[in-house]
Formats: structure tokens, C-alpha cells, sequence
């Protein structure tokens, strides 16, 4: 059934962009964190972050019509309900992902500018700096991650590999929940120099750093370490144009083990990419922070991994979100 707008709705979500501005900036300047430890006056708060003071009484406002914050005459914290999820101490903290969403916020806001040039939108660092919102991006794919890993790999059944090789294996969530899969295996962790120091803490509060291998490089520059008999390509794909996948799927063929087996986790798309909904907004996601970055359908990955010598692939689980899965098969011919 086609939705039925008026002009409240439309308008609507033309203001969408309001509470995302309030909630990032907060998250940006680590106001939760700071009111957490104690009460405070707007006047009080801005000395401490050293920010406008009439600026941080309308944002500390504002997140109390929110619900965000508490307000008790001119005193303002934060609710006990939230703290877990919006304070900085909190081991199960989301701000990596919101701090994220608010980097992503500023290019989505230049979209008219990229979709008449064809150009990703300009990159401008938050008030964090830029090793801050690499951290924070790396921080978020763990938040979005770690709760579901377990329940993603639990859909490849019959799940038996000798080692891993975990490509742009970020925060190592993926590489983790593998391993514990698989206890007898190991694995090697492939990504960025500056992402692999990151990586390297997670696997070892995981007590895994006996089974896991870290390989500092680039995947558009660097051949991939050799040996692995099962390939964890997760949420990669959709940063790439299909002709970047065929080649980086040739480089995973080139290094994988005989028989070894090949999985996709990313979104996969419907033949009128409009379906998932999700997955055409993350498109535009794509649009904005890459060059030639997108949202795939099955057949479109098939033609490609295909192309990269592949063979039995197979579409084992469509996810509305970036958690389907794609295995393809190295075969001798």
C-alpha cells in the first residue's frame, strides 16, 4: 500500500535532522559523561568543557525537552536509564556510534552538492579531531556488531574452518565471535596499521591473543596474508564499486586455501534496489562519504565473485539490515 503523506508528515521529516544535531553535539562535547559525575548549572558546565555559555544552556535545554537530560530548577543530569548507554565509563556505551552518526550527519548535509556534482561530500573533522573519529567509526561497527555476532554466524551452519583470515577485521568483534565458534581455530586480523593497535586490546581482554595473527596493510594496495581456509569479508563491500570488489575478490581468491570458503556480510539489495528500505538510505551513505561506494544485489555480487573465480555461491541469509550472508567456494577446476 502506497503511503499516504500530508504536509505535517512531509515537514516532519524535513525536521528530522533537528534532535539528530542535538543528540551528536552533545555526544560531540561529552555532555553526558560530564553531568553524570555530578549536577550542574549551564553556566557550571560550560566552564568545565570551555563552550558559550548561552550556547550550552539552549543545548542543555533542549535535550531536557528531549528527555535526555533531567532539569530540577537550573541543575541538569542525567536520567539513570541512560547513563549506560550515553556515558563515556560505561562499558556497554554507544557514543562511538553516535559520534559517528553525527560525521555522517555533517556529509548527508551536503547531498544536494553531491548528487549535482557526482563528488563525495567534503570530509571536516568533528571537534574531536580526526584520530577521535576514527576511533569513533571503528567504536560504532563494534556497537552495531558485538550484540549480534553470535546469532549472524550462528546462520552459517555446519560452520568448520582451520583459520580465519578476518579482512579489514576492524575492533576484532568478528574475528572474536568466529573463534569462539570454532574454538580449535585460529586467525589472522588484516587491516590498517592504525586500526590494528585497536584491535589488538579487544582480542586481548577476549583472551584470544594466542589464536589471532594481526597483518598491518591496505586491501587496495597490499596482496592479503595467504593460508586461510574461510574469508570474513564483513561490511566492506558496500564501500566499493563492483569493479573494487572484483578485484579484491580475485586478491581473497588468490589467497585463500583450496576448497577454502568466501563470506560476505553486507547488505544485499533486491533487483529494484529499493528494498531493503534501509539498504537504499545506506546507499545514499554511500554516496555521500565514497567515491564509487554502494548497495549490491545478489546477482550483482554473484556476476562479480564469479568473475574472481569463485564457484557454489550461495545467498544463505537476507538480512533488512547489513547482516546477510554470501558464501562462495574456491574450487579447483
Amino acid at each position: 500500500m502506497t503511503k499516504q503523506w500530508d504536509s505535517e508528515e512531509l515537514l516532519k521529516v524535513a525536521r528530522s535532522f533537528q534532535p539528530a544535531c542535538v543528540l551528536t553535539a552533545a555526544a560531540d562535547l561529552d555532555v553526558f559523561s560530564s553531568l553524570y559525575k555530578e549536577s550542574m548549572t549551564a553556566q557550571t558546565l560550560a566552564t568545565r568543557l570551555s563552550i558559550d555559555k548561552r550556547a550550552a544552556k539552549i543545548l542543555l535545554d533542549a535535550l531536557a525537552a528531549m528527555e535526555l537530560l533531567i532539569k530540577r530548577e537550573d541543575f541538569y543530569s542525567v536520567p539513570d536509564e541512560l547513563a549506560g548507554l550515553l556515558v563515556e565509563t560505561s562499558p556497554k556505551n554507544i557514543l562511538p556510534m553516535v559520534r559517528h552518526l553525527g560525521n555522517c550527519l555533517r556529509r548527508w548535509a551536503q547531498l544536494a552538492e553531491v548528487v549535482q556534482s557526482g563528488k563525495p561530500a567534503e570530509r571536516r573533522p568533528s571537534i574531536r579531531g580526526q584520530d577521535a573519529d576514527l576511533a569513533a567509526f571503528i567504536g560504532a561497527m563494534q556497537n552495531i556488531s558485538e550484540p549480534v555476532a553470535d546469532k549472524v554466524i550462528s546462520r552459517l551452519k555446519s560452520l568448520d574452518f582451520d583459520h580465519l583470515l578476518d579482512i579489514g577485521g576492524a575492533s576484532g568483534t568478528w574475528t572474536i565471535a568466529l573463534l569462539r565458534a570454532v574454538p580449535r581455530a585460529k586467525a589472522t586480523l588484516f587491516d590498517l596499521p592504525q586500526v590494528i593497535s585497536m584491535a589488538r586490546e579487544n582480542i586481548a581482554e577476549a583472551g584470544l591473543s594466542d589464536r589471532v595473527t594481526f597483518a598491518a596493510g591496505d586491501f587496495y594496495i597490499d596482496d592479503l596474508p595467504t593460508g586461510a581456509d574461510l574469508a570474513w569479508l564483513g561490511a566492506i563491500c558496500h564501500q566499493n564499486s563492483g569493479l573494487q570488489n572484483r578485484v579484491l575478490f580475485a586478491k581473497v581468491h588468490k589467497a585463500l586455501r583450496e576448497n577454502g570458503t568466501l563470506v560476505i556480510r553486507d547488505v544485499v539489495m533486491d533487483q529494484s534496489h529499493t528494498s531493503p528500505a534501509g539498504g537504499a538510505l545506506f546507499a545514499v551513505n554511500m554516496l555521500v562519504s565514497t567515491e564509487e561506494g554502494g548497495t549490491y544485489s545478489f546477482e550483482e555480487y554473484r556476476q562479480d565473485l564469479s568473475e574472481a573465480g569463485f564457484d557454489r555461491i550461495e545467498l544463505v541469509y537476507r538480512d533488512v539490515h547489513m547482516n546477510s550472508l554470501i558464501t562462495a567456494k574456491k574450487i579447483s577446476k
